[in-house]
């Protein structure tokens, strides 16, 4: 069985198909990038978290931006290449990438948090305090 890859461009359009189609409801993503690094997406009553795949990237070349309501992570794995072996097989993708997401009201930009550790980047989005559930106790009487 011989494996495909698929052209960063086709990849990007299939990803845009999904994030119509399946996507969650309140954070649409874009991206510009060599390669799209890949992120789930999970919510708690006390946040929502991003976490992306980033193996082999240095902390210092991955940037967390917010800016007008768009968090934006960006950053770049670079190529290591032995000077004295010739490259027989490339299947690491490498380059620069950005992917853009539209934070929702619901979330405190100024609470936003971002740990790398073993190839994987974590960005907490703190949820307001007015948009929290709250929890009434039913008393029997």
């Amino acid at each position: 069985m011989r494996s495909v890859m698929i052209p960063n461009r086709l990849a990007r359009e299939i990803d845009s198909m999904f994030n119509t189609f399946i996507s969650f409801p309140q954070i649409s993503a874009e991206c510009a990038c060599d390669f799209m690094p890949r992120v789930n997406i999970r919510e708690t009553k006390d946040d929502v978290r991003l976490v992306f795949e980033l193996p082999g990237i240095d902390k210092q070349d991955i940037k967390v931006t917010v800016k007008e309501n768009v968090l934006t992570v960006s950053g770049e794995r670079k190529t290591v290449d032995d000077e004295n072996a010739e490259v027989v097989r490339r299947e690491i993708l490498t380059g620069a990438f950005s992917r853009s997401f539209t934070v929702p009201d619901t979330i405190d930009t100024d609470k936003i948090a971002a740990d790398y550790r073993n190839g994987m980047l974590e960005v907490k989005l703190a949820k307001k305090e007015a948009v929290k559930p709250k929890e009434i106790e039913v008393s029997v009487g």
